[in-house]
């Protein structure tokens, strides 16, 4: 059987080049490297018992701790929901540190419904936090290294400068900014650094809170020593990307061994090459159906 499964990969990667690395893992071995909401897990935990399907698969890449646990890259709310369900195993698609098609890039926060100046205000009472006002027209006022910016809708610049310490009071920093507006006001995330553009969308904007990039080393690294970064910061982009996927959640949640999964698993993708259910976009796609 062993044999054939190997001749069936072999014949995958000539059909298919890239395919994504699907792997059947213990859900105890994923941790995640964000702050997590557990009640957004349980619409979805309703979803899941409704379709019986698990649509995506997370993305998760081994830590380089020897310890053989995953980091979640993307899919924090899948894990939890089947945590939740008392799951023994998912399907994840699994990347490693050094894949050149694996890239982390940095959200920023769109904040509204809350007054400046009191976001203002209770970031000034962070402890070894620095409020500068800056002026935009000199840029010599800002100092060299700068955590975290916020824009207000008014043109203003604010540059919380940090006194330099460890990383793990870095983070907790970063809480303590994220902290001050998650539960006062409503967010979102963006790409964007230039805060213009939301004024027309968001009538009562309150700021938009710019975040430092951080490697992906270093995610792991915080990770490793069950340090989360605040929600919503981190964005990782991953080609090629599982989605679609529908795997039926009753060969999860089944009490079978894990070897038996792994080999369900590769006959059940085996099955959807001959039968050519599985395409590669090259182009960027649009869904409209998530």
């Amino acid at each position: 059987m062993f044999e054939t499964l190997n001749l069936v990969w072999y014949a995958q990667a000539i059909m298919i080049p890239n395919l994504p690395n699907l792997k059947i893992l213990p859900l105890e071995s994923l941790i995640l490297h964000e702050d997590h909401d557990h009640q957004r897990s349980e619409p979805l935990v309703r979803r899941l018992r409704r379709a019986g399907i698990l649509r995506n698969p997370p993305i998760v890449m081994p830590l380089t701790d020897g310890t053989e646990r995953y980091m979640v890259l993307d899919g924090a709310n899948r894990v939890t929901s089947l945590q939740e369900m008392e799951f023994p195993h998912i399907v994840a698609q699994v990347v490693k540190s050094d894949d050149l098609h694996v890239n982390l890039q940095t959200w920023n926060h769109v904040v509204w419904g809350m007054n400046t100046k009191s976001l203002i205000s209770s970031i000034r009472k962070i402890k070894g936090l620095e409020v500068i006002k800056v002026n935009t027209l000199k840029s010599l006022d800002a100092p060299k290294y700068v955590p975290v910016q916020i824009r207000s809708p008014d043109g203003k610049l604010y540059l919380l400068a940090e006194t330099p310490s460890e990383l793990e009071r870095h983070i907790n920093t970063l809480h303590q900014i994220v902290n001050t507006y998650k539960t006062r006001a409503s967010l979102d995330r963006t790409s964007q650094t230039l805060i213009d553009s939301f004024k027309s969308v968001y009538p009562d904007l309150t700021a938009l809170v710019i975040f430092p990039h951080f490697k992906i080393k270093t995610v792991l690294k915080l990770a490793a020593q069950n340090i989360v970064l605040p929600t919503g910061i981190t964005r990782f982009t991953v080609s090629p990307r599982a989605l679609h996927l529908n795997y039926p959640l009753h060969e999860l949640s089944s009490g079978k061994p894990i070897e038996y999964k792994e080999d369900y698993l590769k006959e059940w993708i085996e099955e959807r090459v001959k039968n050519k259910g599985i395409r590669l976009y090259s182009e960027p796609t649009f869904l409209f159906d998530e």
